[in-house]
C-alpha cells in the first residue's frame, strides 16, 4: 500500500481513485472499487456526503460539511477479481485541515520562438498545493522528443529542430480538486518551399505581359512562424523604392496568407528587368531564401499543355508499373499537378494532388483500383498565374478473371445429372481466351478457345466412379483463375453438439452411459441415410468417438470427438464415502471459476509458519500432522465478503426413494473449523443439474465457533443429479480462516448421534455442539419439504 498525504479542500473535496493497469485489458464490469475510512467501508451515499461516484475509470468520493471525525485516512481499494491474475491494488489518502489543490506558474512566456540548434529550457514552478503536487510534462501533438531531459518542473531540449515544435503541457497533480495545467507553445523557426507568381492585368483578362498594362509579381514561403517572415524586393539587384508605379504589399489580401506582392502599374519599357524576392527572419540566423524572376516580353510566354500522341490511354497489367505523361511548354515553365478526374479518391501516394516538375507521373505496383481518368494541369505558381491548362489521361489496368465459385462442395444423390457452372464476375479484358476442365488433375475435355459463354460442365449420371475434384480454368490472356468443385454422392459429416456430457446412468463394473447428440447437414442432398457406425477408443484416458454416416449407396466421412467428462462420485465401501482430502485430486472436488478466490489444501506440515494467530486449525479433524483439510485464508489481499466456492463431484440420484416416497434422501456430512473474532460465514448450497442450473442454500454457519472441529449433517432430497457447494465468505478481518474436512454424501436420512449435555459425541472424535446440526437440518427440511 502506498501512503500519500492527499486530502481534499475543507469545504468540499473529491478523493479520486484512478484505476490503471499495463498488464492486460480488463472488462470494467468485472472491476470493483471500494473506499474505506479508517478500515471501515463507506456506503455509496452518506448523511453528509455525496457518496462514491464514477467518471469512467476514476472513482470519486465527495465530502461536504466536513466534521472533525472526517479527518482521517481514506483507502481506495481496486480489484478486478483476479482476471488475468492481476493483483488487487490500493492507495491511502490522508485528509487533514491544511489541504489545497495544486497551483502552477510558468517562468517563460506562453509562446517561445527559437532558431534551430538552440537549447531550450521550459520551467514551471509549483506555487500551491498540500500535499506537494507531482509535476509531469506532456506534448501535443505527438510524443516527447527522444532528446528531452525532464527534472521536476524543468524541461530541457538540446539543439532543437523544427519537428520539436508543439505544445508542451506542465501538469501538477495531488489528487485534490482538479489538476493544474500550464501550456507553452514552442516554435522552432523554419523556412522552406519558396514560390513565385506572375499575374498579368486581371482587370482586362490578359494572359501575357504587355507594355501599358498592370503586372503583379508575388512570392510566398512556407514558414513558422508565418507572420514573422520579412520580404524584400530587388530590381536588378537594387532595392525597390516604393512609388506610384511600384507598389509593395507585404501581405497581399488577394493571395494566400503570408504572400508578398510587388505591383507594377502601367508597365513601361524601363520596368523590364530581373526582380528578386528575398525572405528572412529579422535577427535570426535562419538562412534567407531568394527567388529571381526575369520580366521581359520575350521571357514570359503563357504555358501550353499537351498529351503525347498515343499517350491518352495507358494500358498496363496489374502488378507492373505505369507512367502517365503531360508535356508542358512556356516561359517560365510551371510544374504539372496530377489528381484523380473521375473519382473522389486520393492519389496512390495518399495525397490529393501530386506535383511533377517534368509532367511525368510514375506509379509502381499498379492495382485495379487505380484504373480510371487522371487530370493533369498547370500549377498557378512558379509561372504565370492565369487560367489553368489541363488534360486527361486514361489508365487501364488489366487483371485475371474473377470467378465464382472459387471452391464449392457439390453433393447429389447417385444416378442423377449434375451441372457445374463457373461464372466470370469481372475480367479485364472481358474476352475469355481459353477454358479447360480437369478431373482429379487430368484433362477432361478439349480446350475451348475465344468463347464468351460462362463455362459449364454437365455430368449426366453421377456414379462412384466419377466422384472427385473438377477444376475449370479460365484465361483471358492476362492471367488464369479457377473454379474448383468437389463432387460427391457421399453424405456430409455428422456434427456433434460440443457440450460437456455427464453420465446418465452407471452400469456394472464402473461403466457409464452417455447421451450423445449430433446433427446431420442436408440429409436430403444425397442418397437416403440408413445408419451410423460408432467406434470408441481411449485417447489420453478420455474416450474418443468416431462416427461414420452410412447411406444407401456409399459411406460418408468420419467425425471424431473426444469426450471430456467427470466421473460421478460413487464408491462401493462405506468407508470410501468420506473424503479427507488426502489425495491431490481431492476426491473430484473442483474450484468454482465464478468466485473471488480459491480454497487451499493444507496440513500442519505445509502451513505457513508466519500465518495469523488465533484463527485456523492446527491439524486436520483426526489430529495428525500429516492429515489434510481444505481451508480459506482471510489475510490480505482478501477483503470483507470475498467468496470462495468448492464444488463436489456430480452425485447421481436414484429415480425413486423408499416406499411411500417420491425422492431419495441423502445426508451431507462434514466437519468444519471456524475460530476467530472476525469470522465470516460458511454456506452450503445444493446445485441441481436440471433444465436450469440452480443453487439452493441448505445450511449457513456464521460467527466464531471456537477452537474445535465440529460436525454438521444436512438432509437433502434433490430432484436430479446434484453437486454440493461449500461457500466460504470472508469476515471483517484477517482472524477469520474457515476449514472443512471429512466430507461425505450418503444415501438415506441423517443418523442421529447420542446426545450428552446437549452435545453429540462421535466415536473417536471431539464433542461438538448440537445447535449447528439443528440449524442446518431445519433449513434443509424447510427448503425441500414445503
Amino acid at each position: 500500500m502506498h501512503n500519500r498525504q492527499i486530502p481534499p479542500t475543507l469545504s468540499r473535496g473529491p478523493l479520486e481513485c484512478l484505476k490503471s493497469s499495463s498488464q492486460a485489458p480488463v472488462n470494467q464490469r468485472n472491476s470493483l472499487a471500494v473506499i474505506r475510512r479508517a478500515h471501515v467501508p463507506l456506503a455509496r451515499r452518506g448523511h453528509h456526503g455525496d457518496g462514491l461516484s464514477g467518471r469512467g475509470e476514476t472513482k470519486v468520493l465527495k465530502l461536504k460539511n466536513l466534521r472533525q471525525q472526517d479527518f482521517a485516512n481514506y483507502t481506495c481499494e481496486v480489484s478486478v477479481r483476479k482476471v488475468c491474475d492481476i493483483p488487487d491494488s490500493s492507495v491511502t489518502f490522508l485528509l487533514t485541515t491544511t489541504t489545497s489543490p495544486p497551483a502552477l506558474r510558468l517562468s517563460v512566456n506562453e509562446t517561445v520562438v527559437v532558431d534551430p540548434g538552440k537549447d531550450v529550457t521550459l520551467s514551471c514552478e509549483v506555487t500551491g498545493g498540500n500535499p506537494t503536487p507531482t509535476v509531469s510534462w506532456s506534448r501535443y501533438p505527438g510524443p516527447m522528443p527522444s532528446r528531452v531531459q525532464i527534472r521536476g518542473g524543468s524541461l530541457t531540449l538540446r539543439s532543437v529542430i523544427p519537428s520539436d515544435s508543439g505544445y508542451y503541457n506542465c501538469n501538477a497533480v495531488n489528487s485534490v480538486g482538479n489538476p493544474a495545467k500550464r501550456t507553452v507553445n514552442l516554435i522552432v523557426r523554419v523556412m522552406r518551399n519558396m514560390t513565385f507568381q506572375i499575374t498579368p492585368d486581371s482587370n482586362k483578362d490578359s494572359e501575357s505581359l504587355q507594355i501599358g498594362r498592370d503586372l503583379k509579381l508575388s512570392c510566398h514561403v512556407d514558414a513558422q512562424p508565418q507572420d514573422k517572415v520579412n520580404y524584400t524586393w530587388y530590381k536588378n539587384a537594387a532595392p525597390v523604392a516604393p512609388s506610384d508605379s511600384l507598389i509593395f504589399l507585404r501581405s497581399d489580401p488577394d493571395m494566400a496568407p503570408g504572400t508578398s506582392s510587388l505591383e507594377i502599374v502601367d508597365m513601361k519599357f524601363r520596368d523590364q528587368a530581373t526582380y528578386s524576392c528575398v525572405a528572412n527572419f529579422p535577427g535570426s540566423k535562419v538562412p534567407d531564401l531568394r527567388v529571381d524572376v526575369n520580366i521581359t516580353q520575350s521571357s514570359v510566354i503563357p504555358p501550353v499543355l499537351t498529351v503525347p500522341t498515343g499517350g491518352g490511354t495507358v494500358t498496363v497489367r496489374e502488378g507492373s508499373w505505369a507512367e502517365l505523361v503531360c508535356l508542358v511548354d512556356g516561359k517560365p515553365r510551371p510544374p504539372v499537378l496530377w489528381s484523380r478526374a473521375d473519382k473522389d479518391l486520393p492519389m496512390p501516394s495518399g495525397d490529393w494532388v501530386v506535383e511533377t516538375r517534368d509532367g511525368r507521373l510514375r506509379m509502381n505496383n499498379v492495382t485495379r483500383d487505380l484504373a480510371g481518368s487522371y487530370r493533369c494541369q498547370t500549377a498557378p505558381y512558379n509561372g504565370l498565374n492565369i487560367k489553368r491548362r489541363e488534360a486527361q489521361v486514361q489508365l487501364i489496368v488489366q487483371y485475371a478473371p474473377i470467378v465464382d465459385p472459387v471452391l464449392l462442395d457439390v453433393r447429389s444423390p447417385s444416378n442423377l445429372p449434375v451441372t457445374l457452372r463457373c461464372t466470370v464476375m469481372k475480367s479485364n479484358p472481358q474476352r475469355i481466351a481459353r477454358v479447360s476442365w480437369l478431373v482429379n488433375g487430368r484433362p477432361f475435355r478439349p480446350e475451348a478457345v475465344n468463347t464468351q459463354d460462362h463455362p459449364q460442365l454437365r455430368i449426366e449420371n453421377l456414379r462412384p466412379g466419377n466422384n472427385g475434384t473438377y477444376e475449370c480454368s479460365i484465361n483471358n490472356g492476362v492471367g488464369s483463375s479457377s473454379c474448383v468443385f468437389n463432387v460427391s454422392a457421399r453424405p456430409y459429416n455428422p456434427e456433434f453438439y460440443y457440450d460437456t456430457p455427464n453420465p446418465i446412468r452407471i452400469q456394472k463394473d464402473n461403466s457409464y452411459s452417455y447421451n450423445l447428440q449430433w446433427t446431420q447437414k442436408e440429409p436430403a442432398a444425397v442418397d437416403r441415410i440408413i445408419g451410423y457406425w460408432i467406434n470408441c477408443q481411449s485417447v489420453s484416458a478420455s474416450p474418443q468417438l468416431r462416427k461414420t454416416v452410412i447411406s444407401k449407396q456409399i459411406n460418408g466421412d468420419s467425425t471424431y470427438r473426444v469426450i471430456q467428462y467427470s466421473e460421478p462420485y460413487t464408491y462401493q465401501r462405506p468407508s470410501d464415502y468420506v473424503c479427507g482430502f488426502e489425495d491431490e485430486r481431492i476426491c473430484g472436488f473442483t474450484q468454482d471459476r465464478s468466485d473471488v478466490f480459491d480454497w487451499t489444501r493444507q496440513n500442519q506440515l505445509t502451513q505457513n509458519p508466519k500465518r495469523s494467530a488465533n484463527t485456523g486449525p492446527d491439524t486436520d479433524r483426526s489430529g495428525t500432522k500429516e492429515g489434510y483439510y481444505m481451508y480459506i485464508e482471510a489475510s490480505r489481499p482478501r477483503q470483507p465478503l470475498d467468496t470462495a466456492r468448492l464444488l463436489s463431484p456430480l452425485y447421481n440420484v436414484t429415480a425413486r426413494g423408499p416406499k411411500g416416497s417420491n425422492r431419495m434422501s441423502y445426508c451431507i456430512s462434514f466437519y468444519y473449523h471456524m475460530r476467530g473474532k472476525q469470522m465470516g460465514a460458511l454456506n452450503v448450497l445444493l446445485r441441481v443439474k436440471s433444465l436450469a442450473m440452480l443453487d439452493t442454500p441448505v445450511c449457513s454457519i456464521t460467527g466464531n465457533q471456537g477452537p474445535q472441529w465440529k460436525l454438521a449433517k444436512i438432509p437433502v432430497t434433490p430432484i436430479g443429479p446434484f453437486q454440493v457447494v461449500f461457500e466460504g465468505v470472508r469476515g471483517t478481518g484477517y482472524e477469520g480462516d474457515i476449514a472443512i474436512d471429512d466430507v461425505s454424501v450418503t444415501k438415506g436420512i441423517c443418523k442421529q448421534e447420542k446426545s450428552i449435555s446437549n452435545q453429540a459425541v462421535l466415536s473417536g472424535g471431539p464433542a461438538v455442539q448440537m445447535d449447528a446440526l439443528l440449524v442446518c437440518a431445519l433449513l434443509s427440511l424447510q427448503l425441500f419439504h414445503r
